[in-house]
């Protein structure tokens, strides 16, 4: 039986991402994101539950990612989980658990930090897959109106 390796987060950028190219020139971005639960305790209090997780992108993906997300901006991501090994100087084994990025949404506008003359995203809400050479802002969904005015559907 074959498995599914599928992760979809929604958070904030802890950090603008690091870019850098392999030796071949193919664009790597790394960067961190933030996912919050909120939950409340046996005593009724609100608790904010953050976790963070290590995202890679590369090519295209990887160069828009540098461009228009930077710290605080939010963004929701499609990818797989992989985990590196390798052996350190001291011949210690370290193992990383990233999140490789298949596509990746940006949301919230520009970020907050930028000044009036800085680039921003084509659109609020930007879908861009991995390795795709055109990328356009996802069309809006069209109102489908109040329930029963669709008199032509089949059901």
């Amino acid at each position: 039986m074959a498995g599914v390796n599928k992760v979809i987060l929604i958070g904030n950028l802890g950090k603008d991402p690091e870019m850098r190219y392999t030796p071949s020139g193919q664009a790597v971005a790394t960067f961190s994101l933030a996912t919050t639960e909120r939950r409340t305790d046996k005593t009724g209090q609100r608790k904010d539950l953050t976790e963070w997780h290590n995202l890679v992108a590369f090519g295209k993906t990887a160069e828009l990612i540098n461009q228009y997300l930077k710290k605080g901006r939010s963004c929701y991501i499609e990818g797989k989980i992989q985990t590196r090994s390798w052996d350190d100087k001291d011949g210690n084994k370290k193992y990383k658990t990233e999140i490789l990025v298949n596509t990746v949404q940006f949301l919230g506008g520009a970020h907050p930090g930028a000044s009036s003359g800085a680039q921003v995203a084509p659109s609020n809400d930007t879908a861009v897959a991995a390795g795709e050479e055109n990328f356009e802002p996802m069309a809006p969904m069209p109102d489908a109106g109040p329930v029963g005015a669709n008199d032509d559907l089949p059901f």
